[in-house]
């Protein structure tokens, strides 16, 4: 004798209409937004142009002090009538400028060089736009190539001498000066030039 068989209740009908007919499978959220990584991805472009200046000045300085034969202050090797290598010791921050002459003073300018440093760190984690991130990058990459010159040397090994006769635009100086330096104007110029609209260059740009 066949039994009968029960007819799907209701709510089962529904269920299984809402599942499409098979069995329930429990959710995960949903997928990733398009461009949801981005943010991390231009964060880490910023860190890498930080690493590349720092290597950069670092390598500069190892040249400029060993197989260019710079080895005291005041050598000087002329490469092109407007610009010449002159070994320079700074013991000021960029350019020469707020001199630590004394040990203690040398060890203050180390902590507050670090610290903004570490400031810089802390504004590519949080600041939003893409392009200003890019030249913290800079300012970061040249403020640890100095900062590691005035732990190892008490001083920030300078060599670049652009000059037109006796006229010098700029004291004599290294390349983590010229990315600091570089990263500041860009930061300046873009806050004067785009101001409050920069907040449409989200992070996703």
């Amino acid at each position: 004798m066949v039994e009968p068989i029960d007819p799907p209740r209701n709510g089962e009908v529904a269920a299984r209409s809402a599942d499409g007919g098979g069995p329930h499978h429990a959710s995960h959220g949903p997928p990733p937004r398009a461009g949801e990584e981005l943010p991390q991805r231009n964060r880490a472009i910023a860190f890498a142009i930080a690493g590349l200046t720092f290597l950069a000045d670092q390598l500069a300085k190892w040249f400029v002090t060993g197989p260019a034969g710079l080895t005291v202050e005041g050598d000087q090797r002329f490469l092109l009538p407007i610009f010449s290598l002159s070994r320079t010791h700074n013991h000021g921050i960029s350019l020469g400028l707020f001199r630590a002459d004394s040990e203690a003073a040398r060890w203050a300018l180390v902590i507050v060089t670090a610290a903004i440093a570490v400031s810089m760190l802390v504004w590519i984690l949080k600041e939003p736009r893409h392009g200003d991130r890019l030249a913290l990058g800079l300012v970061l990459g040249g403020a640890i190539g100095n900062i590691l010159d005035r732990v190892r040397f008490g001083y920030v090994v300078d060599y670049a001498d652009l000059h037109f006769g006796a006229f010098r635009p700029f004291l004599v100086f290294n390349i983590a000066d010229a990315a600091i330096s570089i990263g500041v104007v860009i930061l300046l110029l873009r806050a004067f030039l785009l101001g409050d609209g920069s907040s449409k260059e989200n992070i996703n740009a």
